[in-house]
């Protein structure tokens, strides 16, 4: 089966509108729109001009989209601040950024979730020995992206 052939834009007033569309359709982080303004084919000086303009006209912004990536992961996926980060660092955010963002997450929201998750795991897991299914606990958690002392802190307080 053959792969359809992408349309280059050679316009730059066409690419400006479609960029309009793309970041006023949900938050994009700067490296996502240079990412889809290199795939419809814009030389670097186009693609930086309209990344300029995005950035005049509000369209891009990075601190707002950090701070709803980071709302969104957490609320929606139960993501850890060490996910997070890692997701926003692929997205190319400055450091500075993503230290902003994970300080939107409520501590108290946090440990809430994370005492959340491991006790819904904890429901679904068959192992009986004590600590095999604490280790699974505390791997589950770490792979979600939550913190080693926090979870350990869970753990200590669950009878499970």
């Amino acid at each position: 089966m053959e792969t359809p052939k992408k349309t280059k834009i050679t316009d730059v007033n066409v690419a400006m509108a479609k960029a309009e569309h793309y970041c006023a359709y949900q938050e994009r982080s700067q490296q996502e729109v240079r990412d889809k303004l290199y795939d419809w084919g814009l030389w670097t000086d186009a693609v930086e001009h309209i990344i300029t303009r995005l950035i005049e006209e509000n369209f891009l912004n990075e601190e707002r989209f950090a701070n709803a990536y980071a709302k969104g992961k957490f609320n929606q996926k139960a993501w850890g601040r060490i996910k997070i980060k890692q997701g926003l660092k692929l997205k190319n955010v400055s450091p500075v950024l993503i230290k902003k963002a994970l300080l939107q997450i409520d501590a108290s929201d946090y440990m809430d979730t994370l005492t959340r998750i491991i006790d819904k795991k904890a429901s679904t897991m068959a192992e009986k020995d004590a600590y095999k299914r604490r280790y699974k606990l505390q791997q589950y958690a770490l792979s979600r992206g939550f913190e080693t002392d926090l979870t350990a802190e869970v753990l200590k307080n669950r009878e499970l």
